[in-house]
């Protein structure tokens, strides 16, 4: 694995000592399993999960890791954590992250999303031996023009809903503590990544597509969709986790030279209207699988978001790699294998080395 440019080096996470927020949730379950394939030394600080099923209890993520159950929101609890175990990575994933949920609550959107990534990067600064931090926010950050082409990482941030704005917020915290805190040779190297519509087998998310889709399927009850021709950048949940890393292991290595702000989306062919995707996995499905227009008002949501990823293949070497109708394959693979009470943490890590060996 030594020396390959865009790849996921497992040598190198042996044996690391990794601090993750939110590993608890559907993407932070995944990274942690990952993680702990790789040998990384691992604690998680994050919530309870917040859905019954959940991805953390099924594919019994904490029984390779150190699991502690806290609040970013309490910035001496999250210190007092994070100082304790001395990490040399952190990756911060904790979030709220359901846009329809923002405007439901806002003030927690917020709290959680802000002053959540305060607090986390309060704990960094009080760590000795932290080298590298990839915060994640999302591609909702920008300033939604509604235009062709994708997202670069010098765009304006912005947000329409709460959500949305939050990230944008985070991204203008984490470069304002880059610039005044993570400035030198003896402070860790600060990076913020932007991923696309993550999707994979384990999210029992509410108001999200796939979620959505399953739970109908499961029943034989048609989904209700709200704008079936909406597009966004989908993409297996390995696919910026793969982008995550190797970014970690550059600002472990390489300090400064990559601390900045990062896309990890997936091809442009694989930007595609929830149409495409609703019709593509009842054909995977089969039987019982059907779709409906949702008549009801509905609050805004962005018609058309991508994202421009040419900085992290031009610079990372970084690419995706599953298409679209693969991952969709996947996802549904994953969730009969659950209906039919198969070892889920068996299934993830099978995925993890089915990508692994693509890379």
């Amino acid at each position: 694995m030594e020396g390959l440019e865009g790849k996921v080096n497992s040598e190198f996470w042996k044996n690391k000592k990794v601090y993750l927020t939110g590993h608890t949730g559907f993407k932070g379950s995944w990274a942690a399993l990952w993680l702990q394939q790789m040998g990384a030394v691992v604690k998680g600080y994050s919530l309870a999960p917040y859905t019954n099923p959940n991805l953390f209890e099924e594919a019994s993520v904490a029984t390779g890791m150190q699991s502690e159950i806290g609040d970013i929101r309490n910035l001496e609890a999250v210190t007092k954590s994070m100082v304790a175990f001395d990490p040399e990575i952190l990756i911060h994933m904790a979030a709220q992250p359901l846009v329809r949920l923002s405007y439901l609550e806002p003030v927690e959107t917020y709290s959680t999303n802000v002053m959540g990534t305060i607090h986390v990067l309060e704990a960094a600064r009080k760590c000795k031996s932290l080298r590298a931090i990839v915060a994640i926010t999302t591609d909702k950050c920008y300033e939604n023009k509604e235009w062709p082409w994708g997202y670069r990482e010098n765009e304006p941030m912005g947000g329409h809903d709460p959500y949305s704005s939050s990230k944008g917020c985070c991204e203008l915290l984490i470069a304002s503590y880059r610039k005044s805190f993570f400035n030198s040779r003896n402070s860790a190297s600060l990076a913020s990544v932007r991923a696309g519509n993550v999707i994979g087998g384990g999210d029992w998310s509410g108001d999200r597509l796939i979620p959505d889709i399953l739970r109908a399927f499961e029943k034989s009850t048609p989904v209700i969709v709200r704008n079936p021709l909406s597009t966004r950048p989908w993409q297996h949940v390995l696919e910026p986790l793969s982008g995550y890393l190797v970014l970690a292991e550059e600002l472990y290595n390489n300090g400064d030279q990559f601390a900045e702000g990062w896309n990890f989306g997936p091809k442009d062919e694989d930007c595609q209207s929830v149409e495409k995707i609703l019709n593509t996995m009842i054909k995977t499905w089969g039987e019982g699988a059907s779709w409906e227009l949702d008549t009801n008002s509905n609050p805004h949501e962005a018609g058309f978001l991508k994202l421009d990823c040419s900085k992290a293949a031009q610079q990372l070497k970084w690419v995706p790699q599953w298409n679209l109708e693969f991952t969709l394959s996947l996802i549904v693979n994953w969730h009969k294998a659950w209906m039919s009470k198969a070892d889920m943490k068996t299934q993830c890590l099978k995925e993890i080395d089915l990508y692994s060996n693509k890379l």
